[in-house]
């Protein structure tokens, strides 16, 4: 029984650490570059696109192509960024805790 409470505490622990982790998200922005920067993006902690900056030399009507590419590429790297921070907050309010293997928290 005694290992029953400990684990009852942990998952309280866990639950709390998650709300607080919910809390930080909504704080959190990144930001996504493609070629070189002459497209930009900012992405929420939730993963909500923010805002797109695109280089006014890619807007040529003949590039389109280049254009659609690129802003695909920045959100991307937007997504990729917010996941390896995501990843690092996860681990960092696991504390110790042995979480399953592909366990995708708070999505």
């Amino acid at each position: 029984m005694k290992n029953l409470s400990n684990m009852l505490k942990e998952a309280q622990k866990l639950q709390q650490r998650m709300a607080e982790l919910q809390q930080r998200l909504a704080e959190i922005t990144v930001e996504g570059r493609a070629g070189g920067g002459l497209v930009t993006v900012l992405m929420s902690g939730k993963g909500e696109l923010k805002k797109v900056k695109i280089d006014k030399s890619l807007l040529d009507p003949n590039e389109v192509e280049i254009l659609e590419d690129l802003v695909v590429a920045a959100v991307n790297d937007a997504k990729a960024k917010l996941e390896a921070q995501l990843a690092e907050e996860m681990q960092k309010m696991a504390g110790g805790l042995a979480l399953p293997p592909g366990l995708k928290l708070p999505f």
